[in-house]
Formats: C-alpha cells, sequence, structure tokens
C-alpha cells in the first residue's frame, strides 16, 4: 500500500469514528426523557447511590425537570430535538473531507475550532444554568475528546497535502479502424 494510499485510509477510519460518536451524541437528544428514567433505574440498580449520592441526586433532578417539562412544557423539549439534528447535520459536513482531506481540510479545522470552543461555553452556561461543576467538566471533555481524532486527521491531512497531487492515470490509447 501506498503511502497515499495509507494516509488515505487512515483519515477515513478517523473520520468515521469521529462522525459516529457525533451522530451518537446527538441521537441521544432525542430521547432524553426515557434515558433520564433508565439511568436512574441503572444508578439504583447498581447501588450507585451509595458510593456517588451526588451524582445520584444531580441525576433524580434532571429527571424530575425533564418529567415536568415534558408533562407541563413538552415543546421546551423540542429545544433538544434541534440540538439533536445540529448533531446530525454537522456529521454530514464530515462527509467532504472523507471524499477529499486536503480540499476540505477547514472543515476539520472548523470542528476542531468548535471542540475548543465547548470550554468556554460549559464554563459561562455551566453556573448560570446551575450546573454542578463536576458536570460541566464532563460536558467539556467532548470537546477535548472530540479534538483528539480532529488533531489526527488534519496531522495526516497536512503530510498527504505534502505529497503532492497524485498523477493522472495515463490515457487510454485511440482504436483506430
Amino acid at each position: 500500500m501506498s503511502d497515499r494510499a495509507a494516509l488515505l485510509k487512515g483519515i477515513r477510519a478517523w473520520l468515521v469514528l469521529f462522525v459516529v460518536c457525533l451522530v451518537l451524541s446527538g441521537a441521544t437528544a432525542f430521547p432524553l426523557v426515557h434515558e433520564l428514567r433508565w439511568t436512574e433505574s441503572a444508578l439504583r440498580a447498581l447501588s450507585v447511590p451509595e458510593h456517588l449520592p451526588g451524582l445520584t441526586a444531580w441525576i433524580a433532578r434532571v429527571r424530575e425537570g425533564l418529567d415536568t417539562v415534558d408533562a407541563e412544557y413538552p415543546f421546551v423539549l423540542y429545544g433538544t430535538d434541534w440540538l439533536a439534528f445540529a448533531h446530525l447535520v454537522i456529521a454530514v459536513a464530515f462527509y467532504g473531507p472523507y471524499r477529499d482531506p486536503v480540499r476540505n481540510i477547514w472543515v476539520i479545522e472548523f470542528g476542531m475550532i468548535a471542540c475548543a470552543g465547548i470550554i468556554p461555553l460549559a464554563l459561562a452556561c455551566g453556573p448560570v444554568r446551575g450546573i454542578p461543576f463536576w458536570w460541566t467538566v464532563i460536558d467539556m471533555s467532548f470537546g477535548v475528546f472530540g479534538v483528539v481524532p480532529l488533531y489526527v486527521v488534519r496531522k495526516k491531512t497536512k503530510r498527504l497535502e505534502a505529497l503532492g497531487t497524485p498523477p493522472a492515470p495515463p490515457a487510454a490509447a485511440p482504436v483506430s479502424g
């Protein structure tokens, strides 16, 4: 396998990993009410309240809030539907770098900037919304972990770019009759 082919294969593998995680992250924003009920039940079944009472109390508080919103103000949850949709739309944008990483490196860099932006957003909005700091750290980890595959992709893309444009295949000889 040539260097070019190996780099392209690695870039695509990292992009697929990133897109799958982005899609899963977005998809979980649709069924929040059910997920929180399931999570609370699972934590109780695993005896987590004995070891991490703060986590259990936070999950119960969030579940109660979502139950109330779902019962009395379901239109508020429409915002999380749009959040999920945004994740899916952003994931589609990474098809460009999958096809041609050198030409579409800007998408990778945009993703890296977005990952970096998670940190100040979480630090600013978390306290305003009453989010515990430890949960804000979890939220910030999405940006930290998200930038890793994108950094690898950018680095590999720059190496691919340095190899230059691949030679065009030879033209077929005309057939004379």
